[in-house]
């Protein structure tokens, strides 16, 4: 009935998910708004798109990204949401502030970190490491449209262009 991403552990029907079988790959789509249970770790290691929505539903939308060596996610402002972040592996630099111009708010973070970023602040994330950044986002309200997936950063910078000449 509802779309799981998961299969059953023998022995126990089906109420354990994939978290006790790490080497089944999880299939990653937008599984909003249906209940969703997931190893959130897995799904972040194993996602590779610069952007992958896997969960949106009416007022919050779960994503994964993938933020290769040398690049950014882009310096951006979301006047109406509030985000979290939570780093599963890499090295970044995080840098926040209420002007474009002026990032005065800079962190590091790497595995097993979290940051806020409050609606209208400006922010990015910059990797710092010799590997991929991978994490999640929480976006409330959602930020990207159901079944988002943005292969690369040059493919999510395209579709915000898209997206703003509409």
């Amino acid at each position: 009935m509802y779309p799981w991403p998961y299969y059953p552990v023998p022995g126990y029907g089906n109420q354990f998910p994939n978290q006790y079988q790490p080497s089944v790959p999880i299939r990653l789509m937008d599984y909003g708004p249906y209940p969703f249970v997931i190893n959130i770790e897995q799904a972040a290691k194993q996602n590779n798109n610069f952007r992958l929505a896997l969960w949106t539903g009416r007022y919050l939308q779960l994503t994964l990204m993938s933020i290769n060596v040398g690049e950014d996610i882009g310096l951006e402002m979301h006047p109406n949401l509030d985000q979290f972040i939570r780093i599963e592996e890499g090295v970044g630099l995080v840098l926040m502030g209420d002007r474009k111009d002026r990032l005065d708010f800079q962190a590091y973070v790497c595995d097993d970190y979290v940051f806020v970023i409050p609606a209208g602040k400006w922010h990015n994330l910059i990797n710092m490491g010799n590997k991929p950044i991978k994490l999640y986002s929480i976006y409330a309200p959602p930020q990207h449209p159901h079944g988002t997936v943005h292969r690369t950063k040059a493919d999510a910078e395209e579709a915000e262009e898209h997206h703003r000449t509409e």
